[in-house]
């Protein structure tokens, strides 16, 4: 039993020396590999290798080329707005003349017919044969001795003017004759020349107001045929006076 202690433990000697002798093994430096379930490798360094990331499309209307296309379409678009709109305008602005051109040749007709209904044979012949007077046709008054047109008077004659216009435009052949008279005061002579006067001033104005001179003649009465017989001032007022008749055809 002793023996076989010491062959084992003289065994054990050697070995020990042996290794003593040999030495232990170096461990040999290994690279890890990542493990796969581990820890994740670190982020790749920008530009060492890698491709840079896509540019993102640019849309319709964002930066880029597209962007003025869309201006350009969006331009168009306004410039036929405004040009349907202009080309409406027009339309509108033509109807409205039309229109107005229609109005203004009704009331030139219907203004025609009341001067042609308005027009009355005169009881008294007169120099030239019967003529005609018209309501429409006021008569305009002078001052004592006078045959300037006061202003008041001047708008009755541009009130004849345009009924006459519309009278000598549908009959070519017919006239207007304007009459002077005066009130029962002063000489027949001096009246019968004042009256004369105060034609005349009636028949310059109708003249510078369209009437053709050719279309107008004048006469004077004098104090020959008074409105009013009284011997008044009220009835002289009356009697001074330019009266428009229509001469016969």
């Amino acid at each position: 039993m002793v023996r076989k202690s010491l062959s084992i433990l003289s065994l054990s000697i050697i070995l020990c020396f042996g290794l003593v002798m040999v030495g232990c093994p170096k461990k040999t430096a290994t690279k890890e590999e990542p493990s796969v379930t581990g820890v994740q490798p670190p982020a790749p360094v920008p530009g060492a290798g890698e491709k840079p990331p896509a540019k993102e499309a640019v849309k319709p209307g964002r930066e880029g080329r597209a962007a003025p296309e869309s201006a350009r379409t969006k331009e168009e678009e306004i410039r036929k707005r405004e040009e349907e709109a202009k080309k409406r305008a027009e339309e509108a602005r033509k109807r409205a003349e039309e229109a107005k051109r229609a109005e203004e040749a009704r009331k030139r007709a219907e203004a025609a017919r009341k001067i042609e209904e308005s027009l009355v044979a005169r009881k008294e012949p007169g120099i030239e044969g019967e003529y005609k007077e018209s309501k429409l046709l006021n008569d305009i008054h002078f001052a004592f001795d006078k045959y300037n047109i006061r202003p008041a008077d001047a708008e009755i004659l541009r009130e004849n003017a345009a009924v006459l216009t519309t009278l000598l435009t549908k009959d070519p052949s017919a006239k207007v004759q304007v009459e002077g008279h005066c009130d029962e005061r002063g000489t027949a002579e001096y009246n019968l020349a004042l009256g004369e006067r105060r034609a005349n001033s009636a028949k310059k104005h109708l003249i510078s107001l369209g009437i053709a001179p050719d279309r107008i003649s004048t006469i004077s009465y004098g104090k020959e045929k008074p409105l009013d017989p009284g011997h008044n001032e009220e009835a002289w007022a009356k009697n001074r006076r330019a009266h428009f008749i229509i001469l016969p055809k």
